[in-house]
């Protein structure tokens, strides 16, 4: 079905910009890109899947039955994206805030193209339909040029939630904490822009630059664009091993390296942010046991520290194996929304969250990724992104923070602020 070539690369860095720019020209794009972090469960340092052969592209209902049959039935490489709001599907929800992206609430395809690379070795598949232009393309990639720069109108940036409300309605959650209704919410506001032109490609760069994160995405459906400095893996299969990295738990970097440093043990040993993590860790463990082999979950790692560019984060680990009864949709249905992005317990988080907030959240704290020939897949977290339809003009970014009965307003509000800085500073 597919033809397979190796190629030796001599500057990966450079090759990746190379594939990335000459990608452009194609109507469906996706580029994952682990920017060479050190990450133990990363399969591919890169991957570039272009130009659907087929797709499948469909709103909430009955949206995980139909991924099902299109993974099973094609049983070939898929690229695409779950968004939040799939939650629909799963539980009795809705999802009736305002929206101004219009993305689909699911959308995969099978790329006719796909570049693999890991270290210093390209893997090409082509679809046997086009696997004649392998040498062409290949030629056309090495001889492209950095990205040139252009310049566009401003973007001016504004708030959807004040200040004031924003404060207002953590002042809500934490009264629902209060009685009971929950433990843990992540609570997500939305900035945006209207009449915004920008260079998509130009702004994914700059934001991965500044970012350099392990899950970073550009993805493109025509006029449709997700430009992703994520650092958070959502799930992972790998044979039976299924493999869950929550992330809660944020500290800002200092450019003072002993002043970082103290950020860093800050974090490591703070109460809230510490029981933030293991209360999503613990909502993880019950979610991948649905699916598992009797007594395989598994906590790898509690509350590990790990520093990126912008921030040092709390993640955790947790592993399972799966039964061999279910299958990898299965598994992300079973799992989605991600805790990290909810809260716990999930279902009344779900609606709570939704009454509060005031965006849809859409293809934000959804997924991106792809799933492997034999049933492997792995998702980021959609985080640290901007979201931009190009049609309507309409660029967008999200931030959220986890409230808990610890949670002091201003300092959930300085924490989204601090989460918004780099997307933010790309867009204007």
């Amino acid at each position: 079905m597919r033809t397979s070539i190796l190629k030796q690369i001599e500057n990966p860095t450079q090759f990746k910009q190379q594939l990335l720019a000459w990608a452009q020209q194609f109507r469906e794009v996706v580029f994952l890109d682990s920017n060479d972090y050190p990450e133990r469960f990363s399969s591919y340092d890169c991957l570039l899947a272009i130009d659907a052969f087929t797709s499948i592209k469909t709103d909430y209902h009955n949206a995980f039955e139909d991924l099902k049959q299109y993974q099973q039935v094609t049983k070939d490489w898929l690229f695409g994206y779950l968004s939040y709001d799939l939650k629909n599907d799963i539980e009795f929800l809705k999802s009736d805030n305002f929206d101004g992206l219009d993305f689909q609430d699911l959308f995969f395809f099978q790329p006719k193209k796909l570049f693999l690379l890991k270290g210093n070795q390209l893997e090409i598949q082509y679809l046997n339909m086009c696997d004649d232009e392998v040498n062409d393309d290949f030629k056309e990639i090495s001889a492209q040029y950095s990205v040139s720069s252009v310049q566009y109108s401003e973007v001016e940036i504004r708030q959807r939630v004040s200040k004031k409300s924003y404060l207002n309605k953590v002042s809500d959650l934490l009264e629902h904490i209060h009685r009971g209704d929950l433990y843990e919410a992540n609570f997500c506001m939305e900035f945006f822009a209207e009449n915004a032109v920008i260079n998509p490609l130009e702004k994914y760069l700059k934001l991965n630059e500044i970012s350099k994160s392990p899950q970073a995405v550009f993805f493109k459906n025509n006029t449709q664009f997700l430009l992703c400095a994520s650092p958070e893996r959502y799930i992972k299969k790998d044979g039976d091993l299924i493999v869950s990295q929550p992330i809660k738990g944020t500290a800002r970097r200092f450019k003072d390296p002993i002043e970082d440093e103290n950020s860093k043990n800050q974090l490591a040993l703070d109460p809230k942010e510490r029981a933030e993590n293991i209360m999503v860790t613990d909502l993880v463990r019950n979610d991948l046991s649905r699916t598992a082999q009797k007594g395989s979950v598994k906590v790898e790692e509690l509350c590990g520290i790990y520093s990126f560019e912008q921030v040092h984060q709390m993640i955790s680990t947790i592993t399972s194996k799966l039964d061999s009864q279910y299958t990898a949709v299965d598994v992300i249905k079973s799992t989605f929304p991600m805790g990290s992005m909810t809260g716990t317990p999930k279902l009344s988080v779900l609606k709570i969250v939704e009454e509060l907030e005031e965006t849809k959240r859409g293809l934000y704290s959804g997924a991106v990724g792809y799933f492997t020939p034999s049933g492997d897949f792995d998702f980021n977290v959609v985080i640290r992104s901007i979201l931009y339809n190009q049609e309507k003009k309409y660029a967008s970014f999200s931030v959220g923070s986890a409230i808990t009965s610890q949670s002091v307003a201003e300092k959930e509000y300085e924490e989204c602020l601090l989460k918004a800085k780099a997307m933010r500073e790309v867009l204007s």
